[in-house]
């Protein structure tokens, strides 16, 4: 009977991280493991978490697929971290149920937007070193972000000195367009690629006829040091 009553006790498929502590809240599972020194995700988080929290440790990486077996994950707390680096598909299979994601201080200078666009989530993305750029420009732009976090993008590094140490809604306020900057930049390069083949098809063309020019005229002189022949039939 104690056999019996100990397999009907254990929740199997639940099992909890060593260095985290699993509970309930409000009926659903709820995965802890905040500041646990962890320096990376670990593993073998329970696939029934609807709440994860990872906040106050020393991860510096995002890897793809990292979350995506945590079907049923609602909340997702990443902040007070050292990630550097977010791959394209880090949040891949969690897109569709995350409510929140918290991203906030950690030394994230730039971010794919797809990692982000995809998802339905409200970001926290505040006090990180950001680098303005056109990627982060449509995070802001098309991401749901957290209102009350928003003044709190600044700008750590930026195209222009100007721009340094100001929240980016502010610069894009006064009416700086980051994409518009790429674009022109993109337009200058392909003018230039087009202005050199344009300008190889030029020299080319006046090479071609030189050397025609010079054919002919020696050919023409060819023609003049040959004997008459009309005269000697005469």
């Amino acid at each position: 009977q104690a056999f019996f009553c100990l397999l009907l006790c254990v929740p199997w498929g639940s099992s909890c991280p060593p260095s985290c502590q699993c509970t309930e809240r409000a009926g659903a599972k709820a995965v802890l493991c905040s500041s646990r020194h962890l320096e990376e995700i670990p593993k073998d988080i329970p696939k029934d978490a609807v709440f994860l929290k990872l906040d106050a440790n020393s991860i510096t990486r995002i890897p793809s697929n990292a979350f995506r077996h945590l079907s049923h994950l609602e909340e997702l707390d990443l902040s007070r971290n050292a990630i550097e680096n977010i791959d394209r598909a880090a949040f891949k299979g969690v897109a569709a149920g995350l409510r929140t994601l918290d991203l906030s201080s950690n030394r994230i200078r730039s971010i794919p937007k797809e990692a982000l666009l995809a998802l339905n989530a409200k970001l926290r993305l505040a006090n990180n070193p950001w680098h303005c750029e056109c990627a982060l420009q449509e995070v802001l732009w098309e991401a749901r972000l957290d209102p009350d976090s928003v003044q709190d993008i600044t700008c750590h590094t930026a195209p222009r000195e100007e721009y340094v140490g100001k929240p980016l809604l502010q610069v894009l306020d006064a009416g700086v367009n980051f994409c518009s900057v790429r674009q022109r930049t993109t337009d200058v390069a392909m003018f230039i690629t087009m202005f050199g083949w344009f300008a190889m098809v030029i020299v080319y063309v006046i090479c071609y006829v030189r050397h025609n020019r010079e054919d002919t005229c020696k050919h023409v002189e060819y023609l003049k040091s040959l004997p008459n022949t009309q005269g000697h039939a005469e």
